[in-house]
């Protein structure tokens, strides 16, 4: 676990919930985005969260929490953007960083520290469902952030991920945890109807 930074983006438009904010969406008694830094913090590992330039809910949401937060001026552009500010303000020394959408609820604290805790150096590490379909957390090693930092578009990491699908190790999560985001206010009733 020693040496990887815990990136999660949330400097998205939540353009799909039609004027909500999903990572205002309360769960545990608080804001989504606030629910998900509080549980990477939990892991020990550094913590930094991408966010909308700007005063943002998103971002009070956070105060008082151990996370570095880092506004994203050309966020529009899409999730390169974030990943490519993100990468760019890691702390000094880390020698991986573990990219997480901050709407993916069901990826617990546990599934974090167990990833975290599995990652070998030089290896990308993806979260998969229990039936292999890969999905998030991805863990990237430090000799590939100056490509991450790169990225342009909305399609993410993929290329990367893609261009060195030699070195991916998928990790299986429990049940769908890899892959539950929700974009949608029809998603988000459903999933908090459907919770155990």
């Amino acid at each position: 676990m020693a040496g990887v930074a815990i990136l999660l983006l949330a400097a998205g438009a939540s353009s799909r919930m039609r004027g909500a904010d999903k990572l205002m969406q309360e769960l545990g008694g608080r804001p989504l985005v606030a629910f998900q830094a509080a549980r990477a913090i939990g892991t020990g590992a550094p913590v930094v969260v991408t966010l909308p330039a700007g005063p943002h809910p998103r971002l009070a949401a956070l105060e008082g929490l151990r996370v570095q937060t880092l506004a994203v001026p050309d966020a529009a552009e899409g999730m390169a953007a974030s990943i490519r500010a993100g990468v760019g303000a890691l702390p000094a020394g880390v020698r991986g960083v573990m990219i997480l959408p901050a709407d993916m609820p069901e990826i617990t604290g546990d599934d974090m520290a167990a990833m975290l805790n599995a990652w070998e150096a030089g290896e990308i590490l993806r979260g998969a469902a229990e039936d292999g379909t890969p999905g998030h957390p991805v863990i990237f090693p430090v000799d590939l952030f100056e490509e991450l930092a790169g990225l342009s578009g909305d399609a993410g990491a993929r290329e990367v991920l893609v261009r060195h699908r030699a070195r991916l190790r998928l990790f299986p999560l429990p049940a769908r945890h890899a892959l539950t985001d929700l974009d949608t206010p029809e998603a988000w009733e459903h999933w908090l109807a459907h919770r155990m």
